[in-house]
């Protein structure tokens, strides 16, 4: 794991382990599990029984065969036998809240935490538990930024499923959750979820709700340097946006996605910077087209034509992805050149952003809240920040349980 990951996993088991331990709960049920993190130190390092359930395959063998490779290193270590238990993966695209309690209760029934890593797939109509439920042990649902209405979905099944005793949830994605602009009550969406967002007139929409993705702790970490980076990647995505609507329109009307061409461009330039230092960088074709930019002085003229490139490589791999044809670098040059008035005002802009990202994160979590507190006397819920934000930007956790449990005297 990378540094952020350990983090939040030393973290986020501790906490599931505590609140497991205090209100009785005898198996954790890892929604959106991922690579299996969490359900390996709940397994291994607590000795809980843990369910993994993720929509993918392939996160279910990773998980399995990094399982067996621990389960081996714990038995060399122990001096005498224990029975380890490993993860039970379950692989199910959790579409709602029902068939996330069907799963989750199918994969539990005549389960006493005592079996071996096995993986069980389920499509969204598959499961239907009619059978009584009673040889279900009692359950604590955790997530890890399970995304968009995933977390969602775990509030309600928490609510709605006898079993499931407590819940420890980290959200992201909040661009993900479907949303209600309407006000009836009794419907499901991933935004609002409660009584009194519904009966407020406020719509956030996918552009707002984008916002809530941002981080000012990590801005506020960046040197200079990578903040104005960073501003140049916003501006290659504006001008590739310029790209599509001039030479693609269909594919810019449907706003499409062209996945983490911010990364890939960063990690480029960091190589280009080690292997170029102290050192006069070789002119290719753009560099020779360029050359017809007026940017003034030498220094701010060389820094145009390695923008210029960078900008080059975006398209060309942006448009890659999206399956679009070529174009040719002097049409890029035109529409760079059209860009560059405009560049100056997205360093502010995107700071503004960063700025409201945490009101509008906020709004949504308490909407979250005041779900859980709705459902009256039985159920006590509270926002606990678990991670350092600079590290982890969405640390913010939905703690409940249920007050019908004793907790145990342990």
């Amino acid at each position: 794991m990378n540094s952020k990951k350990k983090h939040e996993i030393e973290t986020l088991a501790g906490v599931v382990h505590a609140v497991a331990k205090r209100f009785g709960a005898k198996t954790a049920i890892d929604v959106g599990s991922g690579q299996g993190y969490l359900a390996q130190a709940l397994s291994f390092e607590y000795q809980l029984p843990v369910v993994a359930i993720d929509a993918s395959s392939h996160h279910a063998s990773v998980t399995n065969a990094r399982a067996e490779r621990i389960k081996k290193h714990y038995a060399a270590k122990c001096m005498e036998k224990q029975q380890l238990k490993v993860p039970r993966t379950v692989t199910c695209h959790v579409l709602s809240s029902d068939t996330l309690v069907a799963v989750t209760l199918d994969a539990c029934k005549d389960d006493h935490g005592e079996y071996a890593g096995e993986t069980k797939n389920f499509t969204e109509e598959s499961p239907q538990i009619q059978e009584p439920t009673h040889s279900i042990p009692p359950l604590i649902l955790a997530g890890l930024h399970a995304c968009g209405d995933l977390s969602v979905n775990m509030l309600r099944v928490f609510v709605s499923c006898e079993q499931v005793k407590a819940l420890v949830s980290v959200g992201c994605c909040y661009n993900l959750l479907s949303e209600d602009c309407y006000k009836d009550t009794n419907t499901c969406p991933g935004f609002p979820m409660s009584k009194a967002a519904k009966l407020s007139d406020l719509v956030l929409g996918k552009s707002i709700r984008d916002l809530a993705c941002q981080s000012a702790e990590r801005w506020r970490s960046l040197t200079k340097d990578i903040a104005l980076q960073n501003f140049d990647i916003h501006a290659f995505r504006a001008a590739f946006q310029m790209v599509l609507e001039e030479y693609f329109p269909e594919v810019s009307r449907s706003s499409p996605s062209i996945g983490r061409q911010g990364k890939a461009v960063r990690r480029q330039r960091l190589r280009k910077v080690m292997e170029s230092h102290m050192a006069m960088e070789k002119t290719d074709y753009a560099d020779s087209v360029i050359y017809e930019v007026d940017t003034g002085s030498g220094d701010i003229h060389h820094d145009e034509r390695k923008k210029f490139a960078l900008f080059r490589d975006f398209t060309i791999s942006g448009l890659g992805r999206l399956g679009c044809g070529s174009v040719e670098d002097v049409s890029l040059l035109e529409i760079w050149k059209d860009m560059q008035p405009f560049t100056e005002y997205i360093g502010p802009f995107w700071c503004l952003r960063a700025a409201l990202g945490p009101l509008v994160e906020t709004y949504i979590l308490l909407d979250r809240l005041s779900f859980l507190q709705e459902q009256g006397d039985l159920v006590e819920a509270l926002l606990f920040p678990l991670f350092d934000p600079t590290m982890s930007p969405r640390n913010m956790a939905v703690i409940a349980w249920k007050l019908s449990v004793n907790p145990s005297e342990a």
